[in-house]
Parts: C-alpha cells; structure tokens; sequence
C-alpha cells in the first residue's frame, strides 16, 4: 500500500485534502490522473448499466434532502457503527474493528491482549499472547488464542482488555452507539427545526424518486433507477487510503421487480452482471470471490446479501453489496409521507409495492482496487545485459487515464513535430492523449508505463519519407509495430467503448 500511496501523490492520482495545512483525516482530492480515471470508471459504469440497457433509466438525487427521508429509511435511529473511547489516550475505536483474545494458560486466563484489525489480526494477537507470557515468566502450556471484536465484550472483561493506542488495560470503555451521518442546518435559524443530514447513501434518493420516476419515465416492471454521486460518512477511523473514507463517490442502482417474482434468480443475475463489470474494466478473476451474509446477521427484511469481495494488500475485503431487500424501503416512505407508493398490475388488476434488488458500489474502492491490482515492477535487461526497472500500470483501456501518448522521436525536426500535433489534434476530438517531446523515448515510454497509458506512438523519419504510418508500442508486451492513422482509429474504437 505505501508503493501505491506513494505512486498516487508522485504522479497526481490522489492527493490529501488540504495537505498544506496539515491535511485533515478522511478525506482526499483527485488530482489530474486521479479525476480522469475516476470520471472513467463512472461513466463506463453510466454507460452499460444505464445507457446500453433497456430496462434501466438514471436520475442525479439531491445531496441534502427532508430529514424525514432519513428518518423513514432509519439512518436517524439506527445507522450507528459502535464507538469504543481510550480514557487515557483520548483516541477512539470501532468495536467492531478492535479485536481482543485472552491469553490462557494451562486452561486459566492470566490476561488480554488486544489488536487492530488487519490481515493478521489472527497472527498479531497469537504473537502478543506468547510475548506477554514469556515476559511475565508464566508457566505452562498456552493455547491458541481465540479472537473476538469488542462488541461481544463481556461486562466483566472490558477493564482487563489492554488500549492499542497504551498497551495498557482499564481505560477502554464499553462500546456505544455513535451515529455516523453529518448534520447541517438549512435556512438562517440554528435550532432543531433547521437540522438536516448530508447523505450517507444515494440509495434513498431512487426510493424516494421512485413514484416521479413511474408516472414520468414510461417504465415497466422489471426495471432499475440509478445514479451516481457523492455521499458522506463521519466514519470513526478512516482507514486504509481511500478505501474508508469520510467523503466518497457511490454507484447504486435500485432495480424493482413484482411481488411474486423470482427473487433469488434476480439477485443472482446482478451478482453474475456486476463481477463481469469489474472484470471488463481489468480486474482479475482471482483477485474476487463472494460472501453471502449468514441469515442471523442480516436485517429482518432482508432476503439476501452478497458481497463481491476483492483481495486488496491490506486483505480481503468489501468491493460490491448486491443486497435482496424485499418492498422494505417503498413501504417505509409510504407509511412516513403518506403517499401511496405503488404499481398497477395490469394482468391481476391489483396494485402492490414492487420489491427492490441493490448492487451498490463505491467509485473509490473500484478506483484503488484497479491500481492494485494494474501495479508491477519488472526487471528489463538492454542489448549490453544492463538491468533496468520498469514501473508499470497495467490498467484497461476502458478506464485509463491517457489512451494514447503521441511521442515524435526529435523535437527539433519540425516535419516529425507537425505530423505529430497534427495527430495529437485529431485524437483529442474524441480521447484524453498525451504529447510529450521531451528526453529520449525510451525515458519518455517508462513515463507513459508508470501512468498506465495502454498505447504510444512514435512519429520517425519513416513517417515522412514512407507511407505516413507510424510506430505503435503496446505498453503490457512493450512490442511495437507499424499502423496507419486509420488503423489506430478503428482499433481505439474497438478497445475504447
């Protein structure tokens, strides 16, 4: 992850949000490369769940909406993360983030040991076990440590579980609510008739759109409303980059079926559809699997949850919800608003409230999984046997930040530098290119390897004295060959879309 980090502030991907003072935790800005491949992978996901379907219509919901939305939705009483505080410290932990075991010896605990969760939070707190006992000179057997969060915390086991910000036992408190959305105030007053939220999901905005959306959009069971935007979450600790963050881009789409539809088969085809997304856009098979959520966890209207599930370098973890969530959401703001929310079945003749299957999906995550998974480093060794280190980001053509670098091979040949603005002009109509005449094109190659450019072309002498074409170097196998302007165009269009 600090390769990433490091190549992300390096070559303008992502940036810390007011850096020059100090920066503030949570939040991030996307720099040149960063905005361009972010706005990629948004629009390539507009593009085939809205534009190139026919069942799917897209709508741009407000940020700041009636607090009664949130309210109906239950974020206002029940959109809570547990909230453990360090007395001595003063920092604070997510319960469900902060795990702890007992050190047993001989079949007696003798004490606790606690760790943060990470890829080897198993590992961690098993070492921790076997450091205290030879420390405090404990004879005996130890055994394996078994692990818990602090939200299974017994009463009587909180004051001996140790800080991870002391090492020291008897300042964590017990866990307790802590409700994550931000507030605001709408109008000129300060008081409670003026609170409102910033949203923590765009998901409410197509419930509540939902009957606009029926009496306008000439929509038919089955059909999907989707959008993109920003959503906000006062996230306890913000963690891992931008895979946890306080301010993020989210893609959701709310797709309505008929009370007595299959369900199940529904849910399996968005959970088929959205792993095929993620691997058109160049992450690997082996990189993702699913975890269905265990019945006993899931809330009380839901059918089914299943996580799309990526391998980051911190671990395993949460890339896409695709959750089966019943007519929950629709009746929850009919019942609050009063207004009937609901469709006509023209073959039973009866109205009822569709029932909603969610693939929601944060633009953020998507964003650093690619670069995860797009970064190498190779070893290339010259015609004199010289080993040379090639920094690489194999990302797909589909979401690349640059598509093309135009590269004459002299800047100071005014024939190869025409030719080459003048196919820089022609690509730009329709692509993000680069032209760069600057340093020996080997140099200016390892460049365009490091930002993720999928293709370079050298414009040479040949260029001029020949038949106009020019070099194109495949950045994945570095092979170059010869290509026409009409050639390259036909096959951006073909890689492009």
């Amino acid at each position: 992850m600090e390769t990433i980090v490091s190549l992300c502030k390096r070559r303008g991907f992502i940036f810390q949000s007011s850096e020059i003072y100090g920066g503030i935790n949570g939040f991030f800005d996307y720099g040149p490369l960063g905005a361009e491949l972010k706005k990629n992978i948004r629009d390539c996901w507009w593009n085939d769940m809205v534009r190139r379907r026919d069942d799917v219509v897209g709508i741009e919901s407000s940020i700041i909406m009636h607090p009664k939305v949130w309210q109906a939705s239950g974020h206002v009483a029940g959109f809570t993360d547990p909230l453990v505080d360090c007395k001595a410290s003063k920092q604070r932990f997510r319960a469900d983030q902060l795990f702890f075991a007992p050190v047993v010896v001989d079949g007696k605990t003798v004490a606790y040991v606690s760790a943060l969760e990470s890829e080897r939070t198993q590992e961690a707190l098993q070492e921790a076990a076997e450091t205290l006992k030879r420390k405090k000179a404990i004879q005996g057997k130890l055994e394996p440590v078994v692990i818990r969060d602090m939200t299974e915390a017994k009463p009587e086991e909180i004051d001996q579980i140790p800080s991870p910000a002391t090492g020291e036992p008897g300042s964590l408190t017990p866990p307790r609510s802590f409700n994550m959305m931000f507030e605001t105030y709408v109008g000129a007053l300060r008081d409670a008739s003026a609170v409102a939220y910033l949203r923590p999901e765009t998901a409410q905005g197509m419930f509540a759109d939902f009957k606009p959306v029926v009496d306008t959009g000439r929509v038919k069971l089955p059909f999907g409303i989707a959008q993109t935007g920003k959503s906000f979450r006062n996230e306890i600790t913000p963690r891992n980059f931008i895979f946890r963050s306080r301010e993020f881009e989210q893609m959701e789409m709310e797709f309505f079926i008929h009370e007595d539809d299959d369900w199940a088969k529904w849910h399996r085809h968005w959970i088929d559809w959205c792993k095929d997304w993620l691997k058109s856009i160049g992450l690997p098979d082996s990189h993702l699997s699913e975890y269905d959520h265990p019945k006993a966890k899931l809330a009380f209207y839901s059918k089914g949850t299943t996580d799309i599930m990526f391998r980051y370098p911190f671990g395993v973890q949460e890339l896409w919800g695709i959750a089966a969530r019943g007519n929950y959401d629709l009746k929850q703001h009919e019942q609050h608003s009063g207004v009937p929310q609901v469709i006509f079945d023209e073959v039973s003749k009866k109205k009822f409230t569709p029932h909603v299957i969610e693939p929601a999906v944060g633009v953020d995550r998507i964003l650093l999984a690619v670069l995860c998974a797009g970064y190498a480093e190779e070893e290339l060794k010259d015609e004199k046997g010289n080993v040379d280190k090639r920094v690489v980001l194999r990302l797909s053509p589909r979401i690349a930040p640059v598509k093309v670098a135009v590269l004459p091979l002299l800047k100071n040949k005014p024939e190869l530098v025409a030719k080459a603005e003048a196919l820089y002009r022609t690509l730009k109509r329709k692509y993000n290119v680069f032209y760069d005449e600057g340093g020996a094109i080997g140099r200016r190659y390892r460049r365009q390897d490091e930002i993720g450019t999928p293709w370079c072309v050298t414009i040479d002498f040949d260029t001029i004295e020949k038949d106009g074409s020019f070099t194109l170097r495949e950045r994945d196998s570095m092979q170059q060959r010869r290509v026409t302007e009409a050639e390259l165009l036909a096959m951006l269009d073909q890689q492009v879309y």
